[in-house]
């Protein structure tokens, strides 16, 4: 135990520093140009990163939930989630004193509520910590299981904080569904505002932009965004560690070396995100775990003939019926029509009650990239479907990471699943 936690340790502090050095590099010609609108708003990793440590190193240091019971630590995360929901339902509320016009003075109607939240607040500073240690240590006992550990220790060490994510700032080409940039910028960003940043971007640059809210990102520690929903925890931690993972491999060093790369490092990560988190799930806290997909059963004679019911609608289909138009739009040179189109499919997906407030080639750009499943915002991509091809023919999920994790190249990964 203490050899682990000075492993733990000396692997922070060395991530950290490699992270820090990292920010200085001066970024390309492309992103300077996107920048001089985010400058004064890009979200500050440093800053974030060195409060994270303070608060990983202190755990790590007291190694508190080593001395409580396994049953002990699940109440932890379980008395933490309790604790979270409260606070969500109490900001939905200050929230909506807010927004009603009844309410003359909301700064005085909302006192007493504030100070209730203050003190959530301070709780939540308390059992946050240990419920993050508990967490960590599950999935790192999940990960030796699986076989992606080295001497039975995850490497990396498996470590997370959550905090109020950053938003991204997505930037693609008008003619091609491509990620450009990808910029943090401040959570505290109104809807007004994003919207104002994103009109300027593309007005001056002649570009497609999109403001995105994200639920997790693979710095060290990576960061998780506050949630009640266990089962999405689970998937995220376990998602975001995989990333951190990749980084220490080919995969993961060529992240941004081209398009097709960084898909397989999202399908991958995606791929592997909800299979440990649900094995996490199963092993700590199997009532809480979803149902596995039903069987199909075959059936003896076909049932009667009953009435045509219209088919459910399919986001996913749908959503990939609209990329592929998209992209044949774009190769033909069609910018207005397909810009034109995306507004219509936009309003015909809020209509059948997906409100997505924007739909361009930045919004493509930003969640085609997560190809885990067939159809959906990818299209035909053929990078995510050959990403499951491999998986589908590796005996393990470990077999499967190990080998793709040392790809740098989309031919690369064509020649193993065709081989």
């Amino acid at each position: 135990m203490r050899l682990g936690r000075t492993v733990n340790i000396l692997f922070t502090l060395m991530l950290a520093s490699l992270l820090m050095g990292g920010s200085s590099l001066p970024p390309g010609d492309k992103t300077e140009r996107v920048r001089a609108f985010t400058r004064n708003i890009e979200f500050d990793y440093i800053a974030w990163t060195l409060d994270a440590l303070q608060i990983k190193l202190g755990e790590v240091a007291l190694g508190t939930a080593d001395y409580l019971s396994q049953a002990a630590q699940r109440q932890q995360v379980l008395d933490y989630l309790d604790l979270v929901v409260k606070i969500q339902e109490d900001e939905a509320q200050l929230a909506e004193f807010y927004a009603n016009p009844n309410i003359p003075d909301p700064q005085l109607a909302t006192e007493p509520l504030r100070k209730k939240l203050d003190g959530l607040y301070v709780r939540r500073a308390q059992l946050g910590p240990l419920a993050e240690s508990v967490l960590q240590g599950q999935l790192s006992h999940v990960a030796a299981q699986i076989g992606l550990t080295l001497g039975g220790q995850p490497l990396p060490p498996v470590m997370y904080h959550s905090t109020p994510l950053p938003r991204a700032l997505i930037v693609s080409p008008r003619d091609t569904i491509r990620q450009d940039n990808n910029i943090s910028i401040s959570p505290d960003l109104t809807i007004d505002q994003q919207v104002a940043l994103e009109q300027r971007v593309d007005k001056t640059l002649n570009v497609s932009s999109l403001v995105v809210d994200i639920g997790g990102i693979g710095t060290y520690p990576t960061m998780v965004m506050q949630t009640s929903d266990l089962n999405w925890m689970a998937e995220v931690i376990s998602h975001e560690w995989v990333h951190n993972f990749l980084t220490m491999r080919p995969l993961g060093l060529n992240y941004e070396s081209s398009p097709e790369l960084r898909t397989i490092n999202e399908t991958v990560a995606s791929i592997a995100g909800k299979e440990i988190g649900r094995a996490l799930m199963l092993a700590y806290y199997p009532e809480l775990a979803p149902p596995p997909p039903p069987e199909v059963q075959p059936e003896a004679t076909p049932p009667p003939a009953a009435a045509a019911e219209p088919p459910a609608f399919d986001f996913r289909a749908e959503m990939h019926t609209t990329r592929v138009t998209v992209d044949k739009l774009l190769a033909e040179g069609k910018i207005d029509e397909a810009e034109s189109y995306m507004e219509q499919r936009r309003l015909f997906l809020w209509d059948n009650g997906y409100h997505i407030r924007k739909i361009n080639q930045a919004y493509f750009a930003f969640y085609g990239a997560y190809a885990d499943q067939p159809g959906g915002a990818a299209g035909e991509d053929p990078v995510g479907a050959a990403v499951r091809l491999l998986r589908a023919q590796s005996g393990t999920l470990a077999e499967f990471i190990k080998r793709i994790s040392w790809m740098t190249s989309f031919e690369e990964l064509r020649k193993a699943v065709n081989r």
